[in-house]
């Protein structure tokens, strides 16, 4: 699905698009202009989340993508960069999580998880970054967690992810800053989405994907000599 007009506008890429913080950042990337390449696993899902954002950016592009297979991503990334002419912003937002105490948690789950949430942030960067590098400019939001910095029972896999996250983030803005590139992370405490249930939490004082999205858009108000490496973000009240 895709619309025509705005071809001069700014290309922005989300990763997990299709519901929750994905598609709260695609609607803020839209307000503020960008073209969007939307990729999710689920098609259905996407091209619903498309037809919601149609109306709202300049264009939008969904492509089905598992994040998790190398050649999946290649082809995506590609065919959205032959569409865009150019990428301005990645978010890369796909993940999950599996909890379960460390031992009874099982290698499909362990796989899976440190896919998605880590090598999938490997592959789609390194599907922008040379595009990035002609352009001299591009910014990179990595969507981590406060599982990266905080240790709790059953989140072994998910944390292991989100602290490989965070060391990846941060080589990346060194690897990339001479080409005037920026990479942030962001760890949101407890978000009120469909991810996980938050059994017993008040989803009143709980994060909401709006949050996580609005910090992605103050993000890329930097100016171009500065960035913000890292945001740590919670709710004002413990859910």
């Amino acid at each position: 699905m895709s619309a025509s007009s705005g071809n001069s506008s700014p290309v922005a890429i989300v990763t997990g698009a299709s519901r929750g913080i994905g598609i709260e950042v695609a609607a803020e990337l839209a307000r503020r202009g960008y073209r969007l390449g939307l990729l999710a696993r689920n098609q259905k899902l996407l091209q619903e989340a498309a037809r919601k954002l149609e109306g709202a950016a300049p264009a939008v592009r969904a492509l089905a993508c598992d994040v998790q297979e190398a050649r999946q991503v290649e082809t995506a990334f590609q065919e959205l960069l032959d569409w865009g002419g150019r990428v301005d912003v990645l978010v890369n937002n796909a993940g999950v999580g599996v909890y379960a105490p460390v031992h009874r948690l099982s290698e499909a789950d362990w796989d899976r998880q440190l896919n998605t949430n880590l090598r999938g942030v490997f592959y789609c960067s390194k599907a922008v970054i040379p595009q990035m590098i002609q352009q001299q400019s591009g910014h990179i939001v990595n969507i981590s967690s406060l599982a990266g910095k905080n240790a709790f029972a059953g989140g072994s896999a998910y944390c292991a992810s989100k602290w490989g996250l965070q060391g990846l983030t941060y080589c990346m803005a060194e690897d990339l800053r001479r080409y005037h590139i920026r990479v942030s992370v962001i760890c949101p405490g407890s978000v009120h989405t469909e991810f996980t249930p938050h059994a017993g939490k008040d989803p009143k004082k709980m994060l909401q994907a709006g949050d996580v999205a609005r910090v992605v858009g103050w993000l890329l108000e930097q100016e171009p000599q500065s960035f913000v490496s890292e945001v740590l973000l919670r709710p004002t009240q413990k859910p």
